[in-house]
């Protein structure tokens, strides 16, 4: 766990589904809880932060409740086609959410959803808080942000800024950048952080505002190269790379379904908590 809490502190978040359960469930059937396995589902492949995170905190919390908590990749839309899952299932707590900052985006990209996730999805409990890295590949003759505008200035048409999915925060920071800059890049959205990486290894794709945890190995190993930070401070795990003015922190949670039991809700939070201290 110790690596989770190194990636700065506490911030994902887990959330439940919650319609149509009995409220008055309690007592013996609480203390009990979990007595069957637990689906936590997760909307991108295998592979990035919250996929990562998710089977750090699944394992320690098979061991703890004694009940498995298996985690589903359910990749697509930009966190949606997970969520919605979550939406549509039993609001009996077997069946969770990792939710991160898309949760919030895609509110306001989406014209139809066909959930409400302040109305269907009920907080559980914050998990991590990341900060973002902007990173580039080693080919990119830059190691500054100031050098980096200055190249794709000079290089139009030739930055690819990639993503792990539209609305997602790595597409966000780097359209604020766009923004702040005024520099023309095409952005080239994956399906989720894995994929992204590959090719942003391999140089199919140049510069991309990763979470730190899916791609801090990568930076230590000199197999991408870091140019800043998205913190207000600069980061314990990279200390050598700066930060920009602006704080830029990618958070995920636990949550459930709305109509889930607040037994249920409470005792799960609990046991995350747990697991924070």
């Amino acid at each position: 766990m110790n690596l989770c809490k190194n990636f700065v502190r506490l911030g994902v978040v887990c959330a439940l589904s919650a319609m149509g359960v009995n409220m008055g469930m309690n007592g013996a059937l609480a203390l009990d809880y979990p007595t069957k396995p637990v689906r936590w589902i997760v909307g991108y492949p295998a592979g990035g932060s919250t996929d990562i995170l998710a089977r750090l905190i699944g394992q320690w919390l098979s061991v703890r409740l004694g009940q498995q908590f298996i985690i589903e990749n359910r990749p697509g839309a930009g966190n949606n086609l997970g969520t919605e899952q979550v939406v549509r299932a039993a609001p009996d707590g077997y069946t969770i959410l990792l939710v991160n900052p898309a949760n919030a985006i895609n509110a306001t990209l989406y014209d139809k959803l066909s959930f409400n996730f302040v109305r269907d999805i009920a907080p559980v409990a914050g998990l991590i808080r990341v900060p973002n890295v902007m990173e580039v590949n080693p080919s990119v003759p830059v190691k500054t942000v100031p050098e980096f505008i200055a190249y794709a200035k000079a290089n139009p048409g030739k930055i690819n800024l990639a993503s792990s999915g539209n609305g997602t925060s790595i597409h966000m920071s780097g359209e604020l950048f766009k923004m702040m800059t005024g520099l023309a890049m095409q952005h080239i959205p994956y399906r989720g952080s894995a994929p992204m990486l590959t090719d942003l290894l391999a140089g199919q794709v140049q510069v991309t505002f990763d979470n730190m945890p899916s791609s801090i190995e990568h930076v230590r190993a000199g197999r991408l190269r870091a140019l800043a930070v998205t913190t207000a401070m600069r980061s314990e795990a990279l200390p050598d790379v700066p930060r920009p003015k602006e704080r830029r922190l990618r958070s995920s949670s636990c949550s459930t379904r709305r109509s889930t039991p607040p037994w249920l809700t409470r005792m799960s939070a609990r046991a995350l908590l747990t697991w924070a201290e």
